[in-house]
């Protein structure tokens, strides 16, 4: 039902409206553009926490604020958007992040206008992106919040701008192709066609037709969370990109990935996904390794933590393959401490640039005396990236790790060697985050200007701040994130669980660790998971 007001319509419409106005504002020196365009995101935040705080219920697990309006009905098209605990800690997460990147470019002076404008569209498309209900919608606004990044990097960004802005839209532009086949396969098959989301989950598909669509969406999502071997696009996008585009990149495009897994391939999907929850584990595995062995080469700082993003996301996906409420619970608090641990360091790491112009590591040694609270502010960001006790990366990757081990569909055999190898992951996480500290703030002086750089000025302390704070609230007290998504989540697993395959007695005793009962075992029979892999003990 359409509630008497579309909230949920006038949070995405603001900005893109408001974005409308910059062009014809008067303004000399970017000043007033600059104070329209943050003005306009506190504004947007504001009524995403009013919204949310007045009219949405954490313990409901189903859609809210539901909106439904005809849009182009030749085509099937219908503006839907609805909300729920997948959705709304993204949205608040987009608010918070995007708000910040806007108050961080507060020094662009090349076309000020263009670029504030694009930041507000971009603030319109990401929300909207999280909330779509309706496939082919979600397709198009997939499309159109590329764009904005496109133009910022390109535009904005550093010597090698183009060729990273081309990378970036051609390998998320193109694997988007796989979203609108994926869509149009599925909104087609069967005596009714559709494209909600809701309704083309509760069709009965060919298992075939769904592990291809299944397919086709991971590949789609898998380049923009991103998956090995479709990341290449992420360390030259964020070595060329300016700091606030950097934020917007790692704090909610690649949660855009890991969102979309959940919505789409596990929740829509939910037969398929019991083929290929194994794969997603095992690629997760390969992400957290991978990214932390190829951090180590890096001597570009952002394309360090670009890397370090890859690893990162990899836990996300372990968590979405644990057929647990714990472990997607996980995968979504992942999402969101890593939103703002990325955005402060990639904040950070644009305040150092513009004080000695470069992001060679090994010109940057010995700039902790002349910047004494960047390299603490950094150093504690740091510190929340490798999952320090006491911050958010701690509890997100306990709770994803706390799902997997709980888990009773994989063998034992299968969960001990996913820990262990995510275990190694987790070990050269701080040897290159402490290296590259190290690197970066002591050492010896390479560059005799270091010792008159300026520390961080009140504005960019101010936009540390607001996300080192929730950092150190959400590791002390996960409830403040958890209760945001709770009862989604455990609504996620239970339909994942009833999708499994049917029980079956097992003959091979021998494939399983043996309990009491052991005579009693059964295990999930599956023509495509090795047997090796899954088993429910009673």
């Amino acid at each position: 039902m359409t509630p008497e007001f579309p909230w949920l319509t006038a949070i995405i419409a603001f900005p893109l409206i408001a974005a409308l106005a910059i062009p014809v504002l008067p303004d000399t020196d970017g000043k007033n553009v600059r104070l329209y365009a943050l003005s306009t995101g506190i504004l947007e935040f504001c009524l995403i926490i009013y919204t949310f705080a007045t009219r949405y219920d954490f313990n409901n697990s189903s859609l809210q604020l539901v909106e439904n309006y005809s849009w182009v009905p030749q085509l099937g098209l219908n503006w839907s958007v609805g909300v729920d605990g997948l959705s709304m800690p993204l949205v608040v997460l987009t608010g918070f992040v995007t708000t910040l990147a806007t108050f961080a470019a507060w020094n662009i002076q090349i076309k000020p206008r263009l670029f504030y404008s694009l930041m507000l569209v971009m603030y319109s498309a990401q929300i909207a992106v999280f909330l779509a209900q309706d496939l082919l919608m979600f397709f198009m606004l997939w499309e159109l919040e590329l764009v904005p990044v496109y133009l910022i990097i390109s535009i904005w960004g550093g010597a090698q701008r183009f060729y990273a802005a081309t990378k970036f839209i051609l390998y998320t532009a193109l694997a988007s192709i796989f979203i609108l086949v994926a869509a149009l396969a599925l909104a087609f098959y069967g005596d009714t066609a559709t494209f909600n989301i809701t309704a083309l989950g509760l069709k009965d598909y060919p298992i075939e037709l769904e592990l291809l669509a299944y397919a086709g969406f991971l590949i789609a999502f898998g380049v923009k969370l991103p998956i090995f071997p479709f990341h290449t696009w992420l360390p030259d996008a964020h070595g060329e990109a300016p700091a606030p585009g950097s934020m917007i990149l790692a704090g909610v495009l690649l949660k855009m990935g890991g969102y979309a897994l959940i919505r789409l391939n596990a929740e829509m999907l939910p037969h398929a996904h019991v083929y290929f929850a194994p794969v997603l584990a095992v690629l997760g595995v390969v992400n957290i390794i991978y990214g932390a062995l190829a951090a180590f080469s890096q001597d570009n700082l952002k394309r360090r933590l670009a890397y370090s993003s890859i690893s990162h996301m990899g836990f996300v996906l372990i968590g979405i393959s644990s057929f647990t409420a714990l472990g997607i619970n996980g995968a979504m608090l992942q999402m969101i401490s890593h939103g703002l641990i990325a955005a402060a360091l990639f904040f950070l790491s644009g305040v150092i640039y513009e004080r000695t112009h470069t992001l060679s590591m090994d010109k940057m040694g010995g700039i902790a005396k002349s910047m004494p609270t960047t390299f603490a502010l950094f150093t504690f960001a740091s510190m929340a990236s490798l999952a320090l006790p006491g911050m958010s990366g701690f509890v997100g990757e306990l709770t994803i790790f706390l799902g997997l081990t709980t888990s009773d569909v994989y063998s034992s055999g299968f969960k001990i060697i996913i820990v262990f190898l995510s275990a190694v992951g987790l070990l050269i996480t701080p040897i290159y985050l402490l290296s590259m500290l190290r690197r970066v703030f002591f050492g010896q002086k390479l560059e005799s200007n270091l010792e008159v750089l300026g520390d961080a000025k009140p504005r960019e302390l101010s936009i540390a701040f607001c996300l080192l704070i929730p950092i150190i609230g959400i590791g002390l007290y996960p409830k403040i994130a958890t209760q945001t998504y709770d009862s989604t989540t455990v609504a996620v697993a239970a339909h994942l669980r009833a999708a499994l395959p049917t029980v079956a007695q097992v003959k091979d005793y021998s494939l399983y660790a043996r309990s009491p009962d052991w005579q009693s075992q059964t295990a999930i029979v599956s023509p495509t998971i090795p047997r090796k892999l899954v088993s429910i003990v009673p």
